[in-house]
């Protein structure tokens, strides 16, 4: 069977298993353009395999994330028979991936220098207002909301009267209930005042957060809004090895402000770990220890709770 057609095949498949399946069917579109429309499953060599799975950069994650993806394809082109054999290398002959680079964390101080700047960044926008995107900034670090969940809330799932976000279709296919702190449901229950002044195209059902037309906002232009913020407030990457920021470390600040507030507090930061999972959204601890990298903060006050069950058990 064709390559192309062979991939169309199992993104299908996997998608109508209730499997995204975008980012891998990404990798597997751009593997099979690699060759000729008429190159078969078994019409590739194990070095173009490898050139493929190389790239032009040095090596980072993605080297695993396509190996995972073509391993999965071949495997299911060989159970259909569309192939013989995988030209995929052994899989303990793939170089051992770098460890992934910490998320960036913003400083209290940055998160001021954020907001501050949000005017000066939108005073000439026509279609994102500095409203909007404020509001949308506060999702994403005062509630812990993803950027597509942010941009997907419809104006029935944000309850200002009862401070509570409905998440819906979230990234494991679930809804949850968000509650918000009161300053939160104030600055939402201010944008709400200014919604209903715009277009609602579908009703109630039309996105909280719109241009200034009604319509949704896209996440391409929050991308290169979050940006010109960040440029605007003199934020940038450090050279501690870390990522750079983007909007998705509002989400993992929020994480790490909220667990160094529970042991400066002196609370069960253990038994609490399963509540912070849940306002997350995650299907299990594992998905929010990576949001949890140690900043000299956290590191501190875990020593400090360290050193007072040293000295505690010290004197009994």
């Amino acid at each position: 069977m064709k390559l192309r057609k062979a991939i169309e095949l199992y993104v299908a498949w996997r998608q109508s298993h209730g499997a995204r399946f975008e980012t891998s069917a990404c990798v597997l579109r751009q593997f099979g353009r690699t060759f000729p429309e008429q190159t078969g499953c078994d019409g590739v060599t194990r070095g173009e395999t490898c050139r493929f799975l190389a790239g032009s950069g040095p090596l980072t994650r993605a080297r695993a994330n396509r190996y995972g993806a073509l391993a999965g394809f071949y495997a299911y082109a060989i159970s259909r028979g569309y192939a013989a054999r995988t030209p995929l290398p052994a899989a303990e002959d793939e170089p051992r991936q770098p460890p992934p680079a910490l998320p960036y964390v913003f400083s209290r101080a940055e998160l001021e220098r954020l907001f501050a700047c949000i005017g000066n960044s939108f005073r000439h926008g026509w279609r994102l207002d500095g409203d909007t995107f404020r509001t949308f900034l506060l999702l994403l670090y005062g509630a812990g909301l993803r950027r597509s969940e942010a941009l997907q809330l419809s104006t029935n799932d944000v309850d200002v009267s009862d401070a509570v976000l409905t998440v819906r279709n979230t990234k494991f296919f679930k809804n949850r209930l968000v509650p918000v702190t009161p300053r939160l449901a104030d600055a939402l229950r201010a944008y709400a005042a200014l919604r209903v002044e715009r277009p609602l195209p579908a009703g109630t059902a039309s996105t909280f957060l719109a241009y200034r037309d009604g319509t949704p906002v896209c996440p391409g232009t929050a991308h290169d809004a979050f940006s010109r913020l960040l440029a605007t407030a003199g934020i940038g990457q450090r050279d501690d090895g870390r990522r750079a920021p983007c909007l998705h470390s509002l989400r993992h600040s929020a994480a790490v402000h909220r667990v160094t507030a529970w042991y400066r507090e002196g609370a069960d930061v253990q038994r609490l770990l399963p509540a912070l999972s849940t306002w997350l959204g995650h299907a299990n601890l594992e998905g929010t220890k990576v949001y949890l990298s140690m900043t000299p903060e956290l590191l501190q006050q875990a020593s400090v709770r360290f050193d007072d069950y040293v000295n505690g058990a010290s004197h009994e």
